[in-house]
């Protein structure tokens, strides 16, 4: 299916270097990039095109052109430090849901739950359990493992809240459309901020993934 080119119109409003609009495409969640060009798009063509560096920059254009003013921006460092936005949720969730995480001691079930969520993140979860939020237990790793995933996007949605727009931006568009991230409830207002400080205290020890 042949894309609408002409969408990808040069933008002056855009000074960022392509080095970087390049990065941006490229880290883009293919849903974001999809729903910008043509949701029908196959998922074999929406890698190609995000890895075609004569595409990139003009790509990356496309996706922060939404009505925001760039003009004086500044590209500092990324929020995350360069971390999938989807696995830091998840640290969040699983400090979230640490009481659960701590009744949760059958090995069939731990499997479960940390082929879903990963056992780094079971693991920091039960090492902050003194910073636990939800009293409320879930028995269920299949549920507790959504759950964690849905109260961390959450709480990542409200941390970008003090953020600028540009900055929330670049997180949003390595994460697919319609994650909880996006419009969080009031309850996790009061532990965001708490819970990322833990969080990205950690992460920052790691090497980036971008």
């Amino acid at each position: 299916m042949p894309i609408r080119m002409q969408t990808l119109k040069r933008n002056d409003s855009f000074k960022l270097p392509f080095t970087v609009l390049g990065e941006l495409a490229a880290s883009t969640h293919p849903t974001r990039l999809a729903a910008r060009l043509d949701p029908a798009l196959s998922a074999a063509t929406l890698v190609r095109l995000q890895n075609n560096q004569r595409l990139q920059p003009r790509l990356a254009k496309l996706l922060l052109d939404d009505g925001m003013d760039l003009n004086g921006s500044v590209w500092g460092a990324d929020l995350l430090h360069g971390h999938d936005p989807h696995r830091v949720a998840v640290f969040a969730g699983s400090i979230w849901h640490a009481r659960s995480l701590l009744k949760l001691v059958s090995k069939p079930e731990v499997t479960v739950l940390i082929e879903r969520i990963g056992a780094e993140a079971h693991t920091f979860g039960i090492r902050h359990q003194a910073q636990a939020i939800s009293t409320s237990l879930i028995g269920d790793p299949e549920k507790l493992a959504r759950q964690i995933e849905h109260d961390g996007l959450a709480c990542l949605g409200v941390w970008l809240e003090g953020h600028s727009l540009l900055d929330r931006h670049r997180v949003f568009l390595r994460l697919p459309v319609g994650t909880a991230a996006e419009n969080p409830a009031t309850e996790y207002r009061h532990a965001a901020d708490q819970l990322f400080s833990l969080v990205l205290a950690h992460l920052t020890t790691e090497v980036p993934a971008i």
